[in-house]
């Protein structure tokens, strides 16, 4: 997930087409770090992942809720060509979200940076899915059958460890997405995850 010049190039590349003749997806991610974990964070985390409930989208009315998942189904379409897929992810994607405290609007940024949406992507560093979560986490907070490539797991295991960062940086999101990236402190990555929210993922309707 760290960022310069060079990656940015490979990084285009990759999104533009040429990473769908890999299998797996390799894609350009860097390394959250493994850090020792205080007992009651790590209580915390593991009661996040653990607590499964099915989601819904999180809207004051209902038909807010579809106004939102149409809108931005037809904008994911450039990166997935069916409206079951994209519809299914978006749900998940505004549950998990909601649920960890996060604009469902920068998650969708997020994923657009670290993955292009794909589900089975693999970086270099062995980060894994759409949020490219690294498999260190499943030892620290989960559990050995969790599995990153599932949508849900990986979806509930990026949002808690974003907002794991979060926490720490005292609500600085600028640097919350710099640990998430393995880059605190570099401009790049907060950058391209704010570009994308910004130009793809901003949402006016009602809630």
């Amino acid at each position: 997930m760290t960022m310069n010049c060079v990656h940015l190039s490979r990084r285009s590349l990759i999104l533009g087409g040429l990473g769908a003749l890999i299998a797996p997806q390799w894609v350009l991610a860097g390394a959250q770090k493994e850090e020792h974990l205080a007992d009651n964070v790590a209580t915390a985390m593991r009661h996040s992942i653990e607590n499964v409930n099915p989601p819904y989208l999180v809207f004051s009315k209902k038909e807010y809720g579809e106004m939102w998942l149409n809108e931005m189904s037809q904008r994911l379409t450039r990166f997935l060509k069916s409206e079951h897929d994209r519809r299914r992810i978006l749900i998940h994607i505004h549950y998990e979200a909601t649920r960890a405290g996060l604009d469902p609007q920068l998650v969708l940024g997020l994923i657009e940076v670290e993955s292009g949406f794909r589900r089975y992507a693999i970086s270099s560093a062995g980060a894994r899915g759409l949020m490219q979560v690294m498999p260190f986490w499943v030892r620290s907070i989960g559990t050995p059958d969790h599995n990153l490539f599932d949508i849900r797991t990986n979806l509930r295991y990026g949002c808690t460890i974003l907002r794991h960062y979060l926490n720490m940086e005292k609500g600085d999101l600028y640097r919350a997405l710099g640990r998430y990236n393995g880059s605190t402190g570099q401009p790049q990555y907060p950058n391209a995850v704010f570009g994308a929210q910004k130009h793809r993922w901003l949402y006016n309707g009602p809630l």
